[in-house]
This record gives C-alpha cells, sequence and structure tokens, in this order.
C-alpha cells in the first residue's frame, strides 16, 4: 500500500508521511478510543462547572447575601429579639455639652469570616423605637461636684440595663466617651469626673467595663467616628469583588513596600453645625507635604486604623482625614459677619462724620438679607440698623475675607492643611447646613448641582421681603424651616457655597455631593461608629468558637450549598462511568473467551466473514 505525504515550506521546511494502513485507524477510532475521549471531554466539563461556573455563581450569591444584609440592616424597624441566645449587645454614652444621651446597640453572632464586620444595629423596643435616652444638662456642669457624676449618670444605665437580659450584662461592653463640653474644662476636673465614674459604675452595674472605657474623646477621633457610622450604613465597607460600585486604588497605610488594593470607593463626610463645621474624608494614596512644618500639621489631621479584626490583613485599613472649624459654623459666620459691620460701620462714620445705620430712617445696606428686609443688630448701645439688597453675588464676595484662606498650597480654611481630594472619583455627604441650606427653603436637597443652586439662591436673595413672608404664612417652604431660616437663608446659602467651593475647593462642576438630613431615613450618631471601632477585636471570639466546631464550617456550609445544583451531574458521571468500564470489563472476558475455544477466528471476524458453528459439549 502506498503513503499519503504533508509537506509546507512556510514558515519553515517540514515533512510527515502517514501509512494509509493507519489512516483509517486515525480516522475511525475503536470504541476504547471513543469511550477515553468521552471520558476526558466529561471530565473536563464537570471540573469546569464546578470551578469556573461555581464561583460565577458564589460570587453572585455573596453579593446578594451582602445586599440583603445591607438592606436588612438599612430597614430595619422591627422589634428586637431579645429571647435570642445568640445576640450580643453593647452600649455607648455621649457625654455631649448640652446633655447625655445612651444608645444601645445589638449584633447577631459573627458569621466566622474575617473579612466581615459586625453586623451592629441600633436596639428597637416594644414599640419599635430606639433604645435612646437623654438627659440634661451635660456632665460638664458638675466640674465643681464631680463626686455627683455616678449619680448624673445612674439613670441612662439603669434604662439600658431594663432592656438588656441580664444574663447578658456581664458581656455586653459600656463606654462613656465626653465631647466638647469636657474639652474645655481643665485637665484636673476632667479627671476628678472621670475617676468617680470609674470607681463607681462597677459597683451598681455588671457591664463590661473597664477604666479606659470611659474617656474624653478629641475633634479628631469624633470625626473619625461619625465618618465611620456612615459608611457602614452605606454598605461602603463591604468589599465585594466584581462590585459595580466605584472602586479606587488605595496605598496600604503602614506599608513598607506601599501595597495597593482596589476596594470599594467610601464617602466623605461635610458637617456644617451652628458653630463649626467639619470635613473627613479617606485619603487613599500616599500624601506629600510642601514642608516639614506642614508634616506636623498634618499629623495632627489624619487618621489611620483597621477596622478589622485581624491586625494583619489591610483590606480594612484607612487613612482618613478630618478637620474641624470652630467659627464657620452658619451661625458663628453670621454673627462674625454683624461684627465686622458693627466695626466697620462705626469707623466710617466717625471718619466721614456720618450717621449711616444709627437709625432705621438710615439703615447700612446689607446685601446678605432679602430685598427690603428690615433687621438691626449689636448691642442696645451700638445698634446698627439694616435693610436687604438681595444681591447675591456681592454677598460671597464680602464673605470671601471670612474663609482666612491663605496662598500654601493645599489648604484650605484658615490655611489649615487639606490633603488633595480625586473630584473625578469621589463621593461626599453634605448634613446639617448643607441639607437646610438647600432643601429648607430652595426646595432642592439631594443631589447638589452648583448652577442650580445658585440660580435658586440668586432669586430668593432677590425676592420681596413681603413676597417671602406671604410664602411662608402659606406653608411653602420645608415644615422645620422657621422664621430666623427665612431671614438669613441668603446670607447661609452665600456662605455654605463659599465654604464649598472657595474653601475647601471643590470644583462648580462636581456632581458628586449629595445634601442629606438622614441616611437611608435614619439619623446616623457618630456612636455608631464608636461602638464598630471599639468592638473589632470581638469577631476573633466568634472565629475560635467556629474553628472548635471546625476551621471555616460556614464556608464548608456555603460550598455544599453552591454544589447541590451540580450533586446530580457528578453522579450522572460517575454512574456512566461505571458502566462504561463494566462494558469494557464485559468485552475483555468476551474476547478471551473466543480466543480460548476458537483461536482462528479472529481473522475472519476482522475480515467480516460468517462464523464458523462452534463446538459445545454437553
Amino acid at each position: 500500500m502506498g503513503r499519503i505525504s504533508f509537506s509546507c515550506l512556510c514558515p519553515a521546511s517540514w515533512h510527515f508521511s502517514v501509512s494509509s494502513q493507519v489512516l483509517p485507524r486515525l480516522l475511525i477510532p475503536s470504541f476504547r478510543q471513543l469511550l477515553f475521549f468521552g471520558l476526558v471531554i466529561g471530565l473536563i466539563g464537570l471540573l469546569y462547572l464546578l470551578l469556573v461556573a461555581g464561583k460565577g455563581h458564589a460570587s453572585w450569591i455573596t453579593k446578594d447575601n451582602n445586599f440583603h444584609r445591607h438592606l436588612a440592616r438599612v430597614t430595619d424597624v422591627d422589634v428586637t429579639d431579645t429571647s435570642n441566645p445568640d445576640l450580643n449587645y453593647g452600649l455607648v454614652v455621649d457625654c455631649g455639652s448640652s446633655g447625655s444621651r445612651i444608645f444601645v446597640y445589638c449584633w447577631p453572632q459573627h458569621n466566622g469570616n474575617p473579612h466581615e464586620l459586625l453586623d451592629i444595629r441600633q436596639m428597637r423596643d416594644q414599640h419599635r423605637k430606639p433604645v435612646v435616652m437623654k438627659i440634661k444638662p451635660g456632665i460638664s456642669e458638675l466640674a465643681k461636684t464631680p463626686e455627683k457624676a455616678s449619680d448624673y449618670i445612674y439613670p441612662l444605665l439603669s434604662f439600658a440595663a431594663q432592656h438588656i437580659p441580664k444574663h447578658k450584662h456581664q458581656e455586653t461592653p459600656l463606654y462613656i466617651l465626653c465631647t466638647a463640653g469636657m474639652r474645655v474644662l481643665p485637665e484636673s476636673h476632667q479627671e476628678a469626673l472621670l475617676e468617680d465614674l470609674r470607681t463607681d459604675i462597677p459597683v451598681h452595674f455588671n457591664f463590661l467595663f473597664s477604666d479606659s472605657h470611659v474617656e474624653v474623646i478629641s475633634g479628631k477621633q469624633e470625626g473619625v467616628y461619625a465618618w465611620i457610622g456612615i459608611n457602614f450604613v452605606l454598605g461602603r465597607f463591604n468589599h465585594v469583588q466584581n462590585d459595580e460600585e466605584h472602586e479606587v486604588e488605595v496605598h496600604v497605610p503602614g506599608s513598607d513596600q506601599q501595597d495597593t488594593l482596589m476596594r470599594r470607593r467610601t464617602a466623605g463626610v461635610l458637617d456644617m453645625g451652628g458653630v463649626s463645621t467639619q470635613i473627613a474624608y479617606e485619603v487613599p494614596k500616599t500624601v506629600s507635604f510642601a514642608s516639614p512644618q506642614q508634616e506636623e500639621v498634618a499629623k495632627n489631621l489624619l487618621a489611620e486604623f483597621n477596622l478589622g479584626c485581624d491586625a494583619h490583613r489591610t483590606e480594612h485599613v484607612y487613612r482618613v482625614y478630618v478637620s474641624t472649624f470652630l467659627g464657620f459654623g452658619g451661625n458663628a459666620a453670621r454673627q462674625r459677619y454683624e461684627e465686622s459691620l458693627i466695626r466697620n460701620t462705626a469707623a466710617r462714620n466717625k471718619l466721614l462724620g456720618g450717621h449711616v445705620g444709627e437709625t432705621a430712617e438710615s439703615p447700612l445696606l446689607d446685601p446678605c438679607l432679602p430685598i427690603d428686609m428690615p433687621d438691626h443688630i449689636g448691642p442696645s448701645t451700638q445698634t446698627v440698623y439694616l435693610r436687604g439688597t438681595g444681591d447675591f453675588d456681592k454677598c460671597r464676595q464680602l464673605l470671601q475675607p471670612f474663609l482666612n484662606r491663605t496662598n500654601d498650597t493645599q489648604t484650605s480654611l484658615s490655611g489649615i492643611y487639606q490633603p488633595a481630594i480625586d473630584y473625578q472619583n469621589s463621593q461626599f455627604y453634605g448634613f446639617s447646613e448643607f441639607y437646610y441650606c438647600t432643601e429648607d427653603v430652595l426646595r432642592m436637597g439631594g443631589d447638589y448641582n452648583a448652577s442650580k443652586y445658585v440660580q435658586a439662591a440668586k432669586g430668593y436673595c432677590a425676592t420681596q421681603w413681603k413676597t417671602l413672608k406671604e410664602r411662608f404664612d402659606s406653608g411653602l417652604y420645608a415644615s422645620h424651616a422657621d422664621f430666623p431660616r427665612l431671614k438669613y437663608q441668603c446670607f447661609k446659602s452665600a456662605w455654605m457655597h463659599e465654604v464649598l467651593h472657595s474653601g475647601f475647593s471643590f470644583p462648580s462642576d462636581y456632581k458628586n455631593l449629595k445634601t442629606a438630613l438622614l441616611v437611608y431615613d435614619k439619623e446616623v450618631q457618630w456612636t455608631l461608629g464608636a461602638i464598630l471601632y471599639r468592638t473589632r477585636f470581638l469577631p476573633l471570639r466568634d472565629i475560635q468558637k467556629e474553628g472548635l466546631k471546625g476551621a471555616h464550617s460556614h464556608w464548608r456550609h456555603n460550598f455544599s450549598f453552591l454544589n447541590n445544583h451540580y450533586l446530580f451531574l457528578a453522579c450522572f458521571f460517575i454512574v456512566l462511568l461505571s458502566i462504561m468500564l463494566y462494558l469494557l470489563r464485559l468485552r475483555r472476558i468476551h474476547r478471551r473467551v473466543a480466543q480460548r475455544y476458537t483461536p482462528s477466528s479472529v481473522p475472519w471476524m476482522e475480515k467480516g466473514l460468517g462464523s464458523p458453528t462452534l463446538p459445545i459439549n454437553l
């Protein structure tokens, strides 16, 4: 028989030939070859389904579970089931300047996955109301009688003890954290108040309480806790792979090799109260400083911390910038502005011999008040009468000097250091005055648009005061908008705009600012961030419990759940393989029997001839 030859000159010369006797065997494989290839293809298909499709399904289920956990957290208004033995509790007392509040939090047992944080929620009573109690005045009022501190706080702790099962008291952590009111006291007075709490509370209550659980926290700590709480409620700490949310590249703080990772983008926080303004946001990249002095200042404004339970894992390590600006709140700014008007008017009248602002008939014209709105400021001995002209742009120009900006790079209000913000890949939430200025009167709270906001503010300022009062009396503004809001909306609109765009340097086309009063219809307190941070190591206890039951038992449970869909397929392949092996064995037995009794039958079997009669002896 001949041979079939194959040759090729490009890209390299090669030649081979195949015998015509071998070709049929290649083109028409035997049953054993078909069986072999079938098994290989079947196993490859099974592995593909288990590894590739299973992984995708696992990812989908993980995302879905995280979404439902997050949705349950933000929409949870059900009564807390205190009969649940796996429920844990925690207490945080916020000792503020005007009063003290106790917040009761609860969370189920940690699932043992070190990648996830505790699922902390606010406890709700039988009426589905948050378990919170407030007393007045602030604890700082007891500075001269520190021995009464424990008596002062006793009602708060008794209230919490009634809501938490008694057998859970000894494992319920209690934190007493004091803020602004205590900060202004001398350190000796602070320590006397705290020492009374440390001494007497363990006598009357069986909560998990130590000396380190009561302290005066700094404004920086309070800002970090607020940032943690808001991002936790927003679900920004759930780092799911292939998430549709925007991601950022993070240079892990404290890493010698400058390790980087991609994770979900967190939200920055802007909060303007009556007295102060605060900004807090994550700084994902390593920062550089213009001078050693700036670096020293930055150390007091940057906080690096790990929210995870494992210090060796970096997925929950954050670098957050927090700065609080006293005197830059809405009311404090108005007060500084009015004091400036009084000083400048008095100096101008003295220099020119004028009488501007001394009577209502010769008022000082104020562009930061609505048109024809009358007002008077200052003490009775130095009263200045005002009348509004409603010029929003001129008002903004007059407010520029009150920002105390400098020419230094990377600075904001009062020349304070501010690391660069990636405005193309960031998101901020504006609370308090940022929301009131956009919503109460202008009715455009939510997604912030600078051009529309300026247009609306100009329209409000340029409206006659008489018309504004008529609209107010007709209930056209928000229900919580009061008369002072109506009077100073023009000023505060201009002030908010200047703080945001000239102070913090947000571009006028920035689209990722959302002004809000609540997050998912809930008021988020900094105490939530405090309990999250201070209980971050508690999951280790539950992880160890899980380890005693079997390493990663929850993962094995999820794995078995995922692969139930493929169980039938796996069984089918096993049964198919068994049948094929059984048929192969029968074929071998048949060949051996045929060779033993008819050794000369192989040629005619292969040639397809008729089979001779086999001798059978009975």
